[in-house]
């Protein structure tokens, strides 16, 4: 079930759910979603010398990413053909029962910009910054502004609350993060890093349970 305004409202007086700051809730939370803001940061990816990117090399990212912080009421000019990294001003904290999807601005899709490549899911459990893969697939300069409502998040009610979330637990890379941040793949278990989830917490299991059970009392 995806969770409407009022539902959202709900969840974020209760502290279940988290968006801080949420600035202006009346224009923000949306019929069925909430509008997220650009931060100031960007990971901009330079063309090098450098024949390929190396997944598994996280030592390379200083080679090809470079970081720009944009002045107080400045622009950031995304150029056709560009792939940036922005991140929001919000930090979103997803309880362990629900799952998030972000998802950009209509209006600002009819300007052929793009908020992200693949990553579009938030996971329950996770806690920072959206990172926002910014693209341009236009053929003209758009300038973005720090502020401007750039994205939204829509949130959906799992039938159970996961056992295992995002977080420690599942040694999961981009947890707490603030401002963008660059891949971390070379952390991923296939390639030496240690992302094999604490099944047997059986805490955790009963944890999961009580909320669902809770829920369904509710009902």
């Amino acid at each position: 079930m995806i969770l409407a305004d009022g539902d959202i409202r709900r969840r974020l007086d209760a502290g279940e759910l988290v968006i801080e700051p949420l600035a202006d809730p009346e224009l923000q939370i949306q019929p069925a979603s909430v509008d997220l803001r650009l931060g100031r940061e960007f990971l901009e990816f330079q063309r090098t010398n450098i024949p390929c990117i190396h997944p598994n090399s996280e030592n390379e990212v200083d080679e090809y990413v470079t970081e720009t912080v944009v002045d107080e009421g400045g622009e950031f000019i995304l150029h056709p053909g560009d792939f940036v990294l922005g991140t929001t001003v919000e930090h979103v904290g997803v309880p362990d029962d629900l799952i998030a999807r972000v998802e950009g601005r209509s209006s600002l899709g009819r300007l052929a910009i793009v908020i992200h490549a693949t990553a579009g899911i938030v996971d329950p459990g996770y806690q920072g910054q959206v990172t926002l893969e910014l693209s341009n697939l236009g053929t003209a300069p758009v300038a973005l502004t720090p502020g401007m409502r750039i994205s939204q998040v829509i949130f959906t009610e799992l039938k159970n609350a996961a056992e295992v979330p995002y977080g420690d637990e599942r040694g999961s890379k981009y947890q707490g993060q603030v401002g963008p941040q660059a891949s971390k793949i070379g952390s991923d278990d296939e390639f030496g890093g240690s992302q094999r989830p604490e099944r047997g917490n059986p805490d955790r299991r009963a944890s999961g349970a009580d909320q669902a059970n809770e829920k369904e009392d509710e009902r």
